[in-house]
C-alpha cells in the first residue's frame, strides 16, 4: 500500500472495521443491507423462494416442476441484488482546520472518510464523495472500482480553498444532485444554523436517503481548557477576539452544551444516526463500537 494511503488508513483501524460491514437500514432501492440482499422480492436476479399462486399472478412465474410433482400451482419469487451506494460528504470549512493538538477536525474527518470508504469497497459497494463548504467544491461520483480508494484519497490530500460553511444549503443541493437513492454520511464540526441542518436533513429524507451524522469536535472545543488572557483568531468571517476565557466559560458550556443536545434530539427525533467524534479519539475503536452496534441494530 502507498505511502499516501497508509497515512489516512491506520493498520488498527481498518483491522477491526475488516471484521464488520456497514449495514443500510432504510429503504434503499429496498431494503439493503451490507450483505447486498433486498428483502423486497422481484423476478429478475436470484431464487428466493416459493409461494402458493394466487389469482392475478403472472402465470410466466409458476414453477411446472412443482406442478408436476404437487399438482398445485407455486409462484417463484426471486431476491434482488442490490449494491449500497453511499456518498460521503465532508466538511472543508476554515472552522474544521482548527486543532489544539497535532490534527486538526478537517485531518480527523479524512480518517474517517478514508476508513469507510475502504471498508465500503471492500464489500464491493460504491462510495463517492464531496467537500463541502457554503457548496460542494470537488465531487466524486460513487463507484466501486478497487481504484477509487486512491481516487478518494488523492481529493482528501488536497482539500479546496476553506471558506465560510453553510451546512443546510449545502444539504438542500446534495438532495437535489443525487437521484439514486443511498447512504449520505456527512462528517463535520455542525457549527452552523441548527434549524438550517435540519430543514437540508429532512430534504435528503424525504428523497428516501439514510443519513449518518459524524460530529467532530476538538477536545479544546468541548472543554473550553483556556485560563489565561487569550486572542482567539476569528473563523470564517469572524472577527479576531482578545478575551478573559474564565469570563466566558461557563456561559459557553452553557450553549455548546445546549446546541450538543439539540442536535443530538433533532437526530434522534428524525431517525437519523449521530456519531459524535473528538480529535483524540482511538478512530478504530469508535468506528468499530458505531458500527457493530449498527449491524446489531440491522439484525433485530
Amino acid at each position: 500500500m502507498s505511502e499516501h494511503l497508509t497515512k489516512y488508513l491506520d493498520p488498527r483501524v481498518l483491522s477491526k472495521l475488516s471484521r464488520l460491514e456497514l449495514k443500510a437500514r432504510r429503504v434503499v432501492e429496498g431494503f439493503i443491507s451490507g450483505l447486498h440482499r433486498s428483502p423486497y422480492h422481484g423476478f429478475s436476479v436470484e431464487f428466493a423462494e416459493h409461494r402458493e399462486y394466487v389469482p392475478g399472478d403472472d402465470v410466466r412465474h409458476i414453477d411446472w416442476k412443482v406442478f408436476g410433482r404437487s399438482d398445485r400451482f407455486y409462484i417463484k419469487q426471486y431476491e434482488e441484488e442490490t449494491n449500497l451506494v453511499t456518498h460521503i460528504l465532508l466538511d472543508a470549512s476554515e472552522s474544521m482546520t482548527y486543532a489544539s493538538g497535532g490534527i486538526s477536525k478537517y485531518e480527523y474527518g479524512t480518517y474517517v472518510a478514508a476508513s469507510l470508504a475502504y471498508l465500503l469497497l471492500r464489500q464491493q459497494d460504491a462510495v463517492g464523495l464531496a467537500l463541502f463548504d457554503s457548496e460542494v467544491r470537488d465531487f466524486t461520483p460513487p463507484r466501486s472500482a478497487a481504484s477509487q480508494l486512491g481516487t478518494l484519497v488523492s481529493i482528501l490530500e488536497n482539500p479546496p480553498l476553506r471558506e465560510k460553511t453553510d451546512i443546510g444549503r449545502l444539504l438542500h443541493e446534495y438532495a437535489s444532485r443525487i437521484k439514486k437513492k443511498g447512504l449520505i454520511v456527512i462528517i463535520s464540526d455542525m457549527l452552523d444554523d441548527l434549524e438550517a441542518i435540519e430543514r437540508g436533513l429532512k430534504h435528503l429524507r424525504y428523497r428516501q436517503h439514510e443519513v449518518i451524522v459524524f460530529h467532530v469536535l476538538d477536545p479544546d472545543e468541548l472543554s473550553f481548557p483556556f485560563r489565561r488572557m487569550t486572542l482567539f483568531e476569528g473563523l470564517e468571517a469572524r472577527p479576531d477576539m482578545l478575551v478573559n476565557p474564565g469570563a466566558l466559560r461557563d456561559a459557553y458550556l452553557a450553549e455548546l452544551n445546549a446546541f450538543l443536545d439539540s442536535l443530538r434530539r433533532m437526530c434522534r427525533s428524525n431517525r437519523f444516526d449521530y456519531v459524535r467524534l473528538a480529535t483524540r479519539d482511538k478512530l478504530d475503536v469508535a468506528l468499530s463500537t458505531y458500527l457493530a452496534k449498527r449491524a446489531g441494530s440491522v439484525r433485530r
